[in-house]
């Protein structure tokens, strides 16, 4: 799913191509990603795309006479600028807007469609969808923990929930523990201040240096490869390959279709997390420690 860096070069490069320009028709291909019916889709049609705004995940068109489109891509959605009047690919493209000077495509991979447009009338309306998670991107040290002490959770789960932080997923959450040197299961209602003010600088450190590297990778041009697995990270993605910086193999924990992935070594002092399905399954063999899984 893309998160707060991949939506926000998404948007830099939508204002550049498309901020300025008029709307001049939309073709829906999949009738289940029109999730609103009044305002009419077809009442966005003439309009002048005035800006494109982030709220969470999502992407905001602000249009001229107080319309709003609000995209949330979801996990296989994305975005695909093309020469105007690009046709719908079947099964994979499933709405099209053309402007005068090319056609944004919205694709979606995969049987399971759930990416969501809606129509709104005004402002107030398209930011009612935002699930009030705080942005995290220059937050000040004190509401930052103020948040995260908010409720008891683990690490993973509070910076994936959007009603505490705005914008990070299950990518972005790895990379970010991997950098504080945090163990995804520490809850926080046990973190200490030293941790709390590391896990604080971390998510700035690694949410900008990622904006900036996808940034390098666009230029001047559109996010053709917007994905959750990226070869420069150090644990997202990375099971059973060595820590970029201890060189200990990657772990995984895996939960319904996701997982997460840490470096025992670097994160949990050596410490390997059990895993739901293969700790039941091993039992009394599940290896406890980095050592015992290298014998």
């Amino acid at each position: 799913m893309p998160e707060l860096p991949d939506v926000t070069v998404y948007i830099e490069s939508l204002t550049r191509v498309a901020a300025g320009q008029t709307l001049e028709r939309v073709r829906i291909g999949n009738p289940f990603l029109l999730r609103t019916f009044d305002p009419p889709i077809d009442e966005v049609e003439g309009k002048t795309v005035r800006a494109f705004h982030r709220s969470g995940k999502r992407i905001l068109w602000e249009l001229e006479g107080g319309l709003w489109l609000v995209v949330h891509l979801m996990i296989a959605g994305r975005f695909r600028w093309r020469e105007r009047g690009a046709p719908l690919q079947k099964k994979l493209a499933v709405a099209a807007f053309d402007f005068p000077v090319g056609t944004l495509l919205l694709t979606e991979a995969g049987t399971q469609k759930r990416a969501a447009l809606h129509v709104f009338a005004d402002r107030e309306s398209a930011l009612a969808l935002d699930r009030g998670g705080a942005e995290v991107l220059g937050i000040a040290l004190e509401d930052f923990a103020r948040a995260l002490r908010r409720e008891n959770h683990t690490l993973k789960r509070t910076l994936t929930d959007p009603r505490i932080f705005s914008g990070i997923g299950n990518a972005y959450s790895d990379e970010i523990l991997h950098h504080a040197r945090l163990s995804p299961i520490l809850l926080t209602s046990k973190m200490t201040d030293e941790e709390i003010e590391r896990l604080h600088q971390s998510t700035q450190d690694v949410l900008r240096t990622w904006i900036e590297r996808l940034r390098t990778e666009v230029g001047d041009g559109f996010p053709e490869k917007v994905t959750a697995f990226h070869p420069k990270m150090a644990v997202h993605g990375k099971f059973g390959k060595p820590c970029p910086d201890c060189g200990a193999p990657v772990q995984r924990i895996q939960y319904a279709s996701n997982e997460t992935n840490y470096c025992a070594r670097c994160q949990t002092g050596g410490r390997v997390l059990a895993d739901r399905s293969l700790s039941r399954l091993l039992k009394g063999d599940w290896p406890r420690t980095i050592e015992e899984l290298e014998g």
